[in-house]
């Protein structure tokens, strides 16, 4: 790929150097202090090391456990049954409303055939008595005779 035997001549480039540019320092000026005077004055302590030496400072407060969480007022089994009562009640109400569902249902369903029953009996009623009147038309049927033609009685 790259000649072998080739001279070659390496590239100057200008260079550019970039100074930073400093900035001036900023100079913290202090809050004014003001004097408070402490509540009470807190106690020195002074100890003696095994050999001999003092040393005297501030005594520390211990550091206090923290607060045990405090307990439900009421149990987690109190809980827990009256959770249980509020389900079985649910249960209970649903079960309710489920069976008088299907009683309505069913006293729907029994006037639906009712009806059809009615409507029918009287579409019965009504081709039996119009074709009384009409003795030409129809299918008669003469039991007494005991003969049975369609359309025509032959007697």
């Amino acid at each position: 790929m790259y000649p072998e035997h080739t001279p070659h001549v390496p590239v100057q480039r200008a260079v550019e150097v970039h100074q930073p540019t400093p900035y001036p320092p900023t100079v913290a000026v202090p809050a004014p202090l003001t004097p408070v005077q402490p509540g009470t004055a807190p106690a020195v302590a002074s100890i003696v090391l095994p050999d001999g030496r003092v040393v005297t400072g501030y005594a520390i407060n211990p550091a206090q456990p923290e607060p045990v969480a405090a307990k439900p007022a009421v149990s987690r089994t109190a809980v827990n049954v009256a959770l249980g009562g509020v389900g079985f009640l649910a249960v209970c109400g649903g079960l309710l409303l489920l069976t008088s569902f299907i009683t309505a249902l069913t006293a729907f369903i029994t006037q639906l055939i009712t009806l059809a029953a009615v409507f029918f009996g009287g579409w019965i009623a009504v081709q039996i008595f119009s074709t009384r009147g009409h003795q030409g038309g129809g299918t008669t049927v003469n039991i007494r005779k005991a003969v049975i033609k369609r359309n025509h009685f032959r007697g």
